[in-house]
């Protein structure tokens, strides 16, 4: 089963981080991401650019209104998700656990659905 682990964790800038930390944090990362490709459990991920690169697209009376930056002002952010297929949640836990947002944020595990030829959405399997 498909499960996506969300990394959320504060708002931060460059130079409130510092290099260093950066570097680390990248580091730590690159590890986890390779830990969980050789696992064979690794499907997908991404690391997404601040919040205020971002663009949002409401609806208002069915016309679209877009926005610069995030449609939420809050002091978190989705800064990444990575996809692994795993037997089961506690299996997602597990892998969740190590993973180095978990120690300067939150990690979200989410399970993952497939939409079908039937065009319903179902629990990937």
């Amino acid at each position: 089963m498909r499960y996506v682990l969300l990394f959320h964790y504060s708002e931060e800038t460059d130079e409130s981080i510092g290099e260093e930390a950066i570097a680390e944090g990248m580091r730590a990362m690159d590890s986890y991401a390779a830990t969980l490709e050789q696992a064979g459990i690794l499907v997908t991920g991404q690391v997404l650019q601040p919040s205020t690169s971002s663009t949002t697209l409401t609806l208002v009376d069915g016309e679209p209104r877009v926005q610069d930056g995030p449609f939420a002002d809050t002091k978190e952010q989705l800064g990444g998700v990575m996809v692994i297929d795993v037997p089961d949640l506690d299996t997602a836990l597990h892998w969740a656990r190590q993973a180095p947002p978990a120690t300067w944020g939150t990690v979200e595990v989410r399970p993952g659905a497939v939409h079908t030829d039937s065009g319903t959405w179902v629990p990937s399997v």
